[in-house]
């Protein structure tokens, strides 16, 4: 059942999955496989792309009484020249590997370990290649798992793919980052990171895993002094020009302090650019089947909780941002790199 996990060594996971799910030789990656997973329990279609993949249907408006979600949709659309939608398609590839565990991940965390019951190693082109062996493939591919950052060579290998196929002005890349290191610069030399800059269809959004340093560390597991790292990684990709959005997760143990706290992190967010609260989704917490099992009366608890957070986040935004402001489309946000910052 659930209960607290000892404190993760981020930079010793990390390094032990990367070495474990990337073959630079070979150019080939650590993929999951979703056949018997507790994961393809909760997907609306079976798994594809010989049980490497699976579709995920993004809607803007949840089943619930949560704000719409308008990622990937918008930016999805705009690089595709395709009019507004509620809904679309997307295939969805996982690495195998991630080094933080948040009791709330829809995946299982058998699928994070680089298990070799439950993941394949192939290459970016067999990826593409099984992507496109189906009826109707979608416009979206999504690299998501796990933390594909532990991998990030995965993201140009993939943009290599799709030129290859004649595919790059067709199809939308979208990728995740759970803001946990620096590996998009300490194994990517800047002539590849000016390559993914450059791509035209490639947008990325990176997720802040609780609000303050108690609920990030109650969500994933890691050192509650890594919360502040994320906002470093996240300055750092804006600079570099990124197209780029962010998730916040809500769940906490606790609310006797927050309006407080989620004001601190608003702050935070613009500290990193005065724009980027207008480029951040509260992520609705659900009880996906992989989670059921970790809930206690504490996560059960926190689920509850985060609709107070979200009403403490509307709060804050609607005294730091016009009603103008606060209805520009997400992907026509600015989110420059800030003048003087390199």
């Amino acid at each position: 059942m659930g209960g607290r996990m000892p404190v993760i060594d981020t930079e010793r996971l990390s390094a032990g999955y990367r070495a474990r799910a990337i073959d630079l030789m070979n150019r080939k990656l650590l993929i999951t496989r979703f056949t018997g997973s507790e994961q393809e329990k909760d997907l609306s279609e079976p798994a594809n792309c010989r049980g490497l993949g699976r579709i995920r249907h993004f809607r803007r408006q949840p089943t619930t009484a949560w704000p719409g979600n308008p990622l990937p949709l918008d930016p999805a659309c705009r690089a595709l020249g395709l009019p507004p939608t509620e809904e679309l398609r997307a295939q969805v590839f996982q690495n195998a590997v991630c080094n933080w565990r948040c009791w709330y991940c829809f995946v299982d965390f058998k699928l994070l370990a680089a298990n070799p019951k439950y993941s394949e190693w192939v290459t970016a082109d067999e990826l593409v290649t099984l992507y496109l062996d189906q009826p109707d493939p979608p416009k979206i591919i999504d690299l998501t798992g796990g933390q594909p950052d532990l991998t990030p060579e995965w993201i140009p290998w993939m943009m290599d793919a799709l030129e290859r196929r004649g595919l790059a002005d067709s199809v939308f890349l979208w990728s995740d980052d759970n803001l946990s290191n620096d590996y998009f610069w300490r194994f990517l030399d800047e002539p590849t990171r000016d390559r993914i800059i450059s791509y035209p269809k490639y947008s990325r959004v990176c997720c802040f895993k609780g609000y303050n340093e108690e609920s990030f560390a109650f969500n994933t597991a890691a050192s509650p002094g890594l919360f502040a790292e994320q906002f470093k990684f996240m300055s750092r990709l804006i600079d570099l020009g990124l197209d780029l959005y962010t998730y916040v997760t809500l769940t906490t143990p606790s609310v006797e302090t927050v309006a407080a706290d989620v004001r601190e992190f608003v702050t935070m967010l613009q500290v990193v650019h005065p724009n980027l609260p207008l480029r951040t989704i509260p992520l609705e917490v659900l009880p996906f089947t992989p989670v059921k099992g970790r809930l206690d009366p504490e996560r059960i608890r926190s689920i509850e909780l985060q609709c107070t957070a979200l009403e403490c986040w509307q709060d804050e935004l609607s005294r730091r941002f016009s009603t103008f402001e606060l209805s520009v489309p997400i992907e026509e946000v600015e989110l420059q790199a800030r003048i003087g910052k390199t």
